[in-house]
């Protein structure tokens, strides 16, 4: 990675992005030797403009900005830094420098999600559940996914609140299998969702069928 630290006088801003909630946390600046040290020890470390030195995000409070990846943009004069906070980023106390709660959006661990069930469908351990239904195939996969949907209307007819979340939580489980299986995303679900969401999107459709674009 060339970095052009020359352009602002020995110095590149780093942007500072949670890996894991994509939220922006602060921003800092960095010399050669803030960003080699960064890499080194794994902790972000920038160089302060105020006190003239190194200093390694967290080495006061414990809230250590862990390294898990660093890009540089397309003038190579900007870093964007992906880490793992341990505790607010902010002096004040705060999640953010912005003053903003740092809270993860938990649709995003569906992605999470089937990024490790397409790692089992890759390494397909021993004695994982997982791997038991990729090894049963398409048709073993989509019956539980039957099954799973019927136990789902079920809890939703005659059941109670928590019971329905659970269920429906196996569904959308199976789910993702059925879905890796078919070499599929959760992604393509949502962007043919975001496609209907068009006012235009029936009438589209129809304009589509009517041309043979897509079969009926």
């Amino acid at each position: 990675m060339k970095i052009d630290f020359e352009k602002m006088g020995g110095l590149v801003p780093a942007i500072v992005q949670d890996a894991r909630t994509k939220n922006v946390l602060m921003l800092g600046f960095m010399n050669k030797e803030a960003y080699q040290k960064t890499i080194d020890t794994k902790h972000v470390t920038f160089w302060s403009r105020t006190r003239q030195t190194l200093w390694t995000k967290g080495e006061t409070s414990g809230h250590f900005l862990d390294l898990v990846s660093m890009q540089i943009d397309c003038d190579n004069d900007t870093l964007l830094v992906k880490a793992i906070p341990n505790g607010p980023t902010c002096h004040t106390g705060t999640d953010t420098c912005w003053g903003e709660d740092n809270d993860m959006n938990p649709l995003l661990f569906l992605t999470e999600l089937q990024d490790f069930i397409n790692k089992r469908k890759v390494e397909m351990p021993e004695g994982s559940y997982t791997t038991k239904l990729f090894t049963k195939g398409v048709n073993k996969i989509a019956q539980k996914v039957g099954e799973e949907a019927l136990e789902t209307i079920i809890e939703a007819t005659n059941g109670t609140s928590e019971n329905l979340i659970y269920e429906a939580s196996d569904l959308l489980y199976h789910l993702l299998v059925l879905l890796t299986e078919k070499g599929l995303r959760i992604e393509d679900i949502a962007t043919e969702l975001q496609k209907r969401h068009d006012p235009d999107w029936d009438k589209k459709r129809r304009e589509a069928k009517a041309k043979g674009e897509i079969k009926v």
